[in-house]
């Protein structure tokens, strides 16, 4: 085989690749069987960033339903200015779960802490949050687990509240 003949078959695979990948896409044709997603049902309240739900696809159109996930969005926006001098692990709208790394302050060498806050409803409730405190201390060159103080996890989450009852009657007032 040439190199003149592999390319040219090289070309007219990926033409022949590049029309069925074309063909795929097909017409907007109402009449076809397609599949279509499912009508929600129910009472849902359309939510937008300040709603309650956590919107961020689609609404602006009403034949194109909101897609909310099952945060609470003055929750999620609280939890993380409540925690936000601590570094990120990761955070997961769609499953209402922050993790932060851990934290060492400099002030306390020796001990460090990490915070996972759940957001457990749609809804601005106090039993919509949920947070769980890690300590670890320093001994030697390895780091051990240590008890927390039970009120430290219910201070964070007071706090996480108190914050998003602010971003609610914030957004109230505009």
């Amino acid at each position: 085989m040439t190199v003149n003949h592999l390319a040219r078959v090289t070309v007219i695979t990926l033409a022949l690749t590049s029309l069925t990948l074309l063909s795929a896409c097909g017409s907007n044709d109402s009449s076809d069987n397609s599949v279509s997603a499912p009508q929600q049902s129910g009472n849902r309240e359309r939510g937008g960033f300040f709603d309650g739900g956590f919107n961020i696809f689609g609404g602006g159109d009403e034949k194109e339903p909101a897609v909310a996930i099952g945060v609470n969005s003055y929750l999620w926006r609280a939890s993380l200015d409540t925690i936000d001098f601590m570094p990120l692990q990761s955070a997961d709208p769609f499953g209402g779960v922050i993790i932060s790394d851990w934290h060492e302050d400099p002030n306390a060498l020796g001990e460090r802490f990490k915070v996972t806050v759940y957001i457990l409803d749609q809804r601005l409730r106090a039993d919509g949050i949920k947070v769980a405190v890690f300590r670890q201390e320093k001994r030697g060159s390895t780091w051990t687990d240590a008890p927390v103080n039970a009120a430290t996890a219910i201070d964070i989450e007071n706090a996480i509240l108190t914050r998003a009852r602010q971003l609610r009657i914030d957004s109230l007032g505009d």
